[in-house]
């Protein structure tokens, strides 16, 4: 068997701090109140973590790139009807679109709650930015639709999870803590040195300012 670096430090930080910041959306969203300050502040995170896994699927380890992800209807096909009986490196057909809709569908959520309004005590900052009717829409799809759609997704997400560590014998979130995996057979690794991990801290902060300078042009 061989140990193969799959998951590079800058995906596996992103991977740990999206789940948190997750959690605390949905604690602070459900309390309200003055806990709406916090939830906004978790909302900008959010917004700084996926534009920075948009850049690292660029620039990222082997594994993190957008080109690894197999997504074409003929890989899901084939991975439906004949999954592989070995463990593969990287995302799965499936795994690779569960993850993209669910960064997708993050995005949406993050839009729209920058231009929702209560219309009691919280707005986003764009509010004043759009029509009464598309905040209204916004507000709608952030507080119902979307959130129920985040809410599905993240429980299949972790429902994938225990299946493939019950019945597959496949410790998914071991290998997102510590980036390795064993395989019968030697594959490509993933790129993670110090030099790599500098990048990711530079696309980090990069994305950190693209947020900061977003939020200094709300009216």
């Amino acid at each position: 068997m061989f140990k193969v670096r799959i998951w590079d430090l800058p995906t596996r930080l992103f991977h740990w701090a999206l789940a948190l910041c997750l959690v605390a959306l949905v604690i602070t969203g459900n309390i309200g109140g003055e806990a709406m300050v916090w939830h906004f502040k978790f909302g900008y995170a959010v917004l700084t973590l996926l534009i920075f896994r948009l850049l690292w699927g660029f620039a990222g380890g082997h594994w993190s790139r957008w080109s690894t992800f197999r997504v074409s209807p003929s890989a899901l096909w084939s991975f439906i009807r004949r999954p592989p009986q070995t463990a593969e490196p990287g995302h799965s057909p499936l795994g690779s679109l569960s993850s993209l809709a669910l960064m997708s569908f993050l995005m949406l959520q993050v839009t729209s709650g920058l231009i929702s309004d209560d219309e009691i005590a919280t707005a986003g900052p764009f509010v004043p930015w759009v029509s009464s009717s598309l905040s209204a829409t916004a507000t709608h799809w952030h507080t119902e639709t979307g959130k129920l759609i985040l809410l599905l997704l993240v429980a299949l997400h972790v429902a994938a999870i225990w299946f493939y560590r019950r019945f597959k014998k496949r410790h998914l979130t071991q290998a997102m803590w510590t980036g390795d995996q064993m395989f019968p057979n030697d594959v490509s690794a993933s790129r993670d040195d110090g030099r790599s991990r500098f990048q990711g801290l530079c696309l980090g902060c990069l994305s950190l300012g693209l947020v900061v300078v977003l939020m200094w042009c709300a009216p």
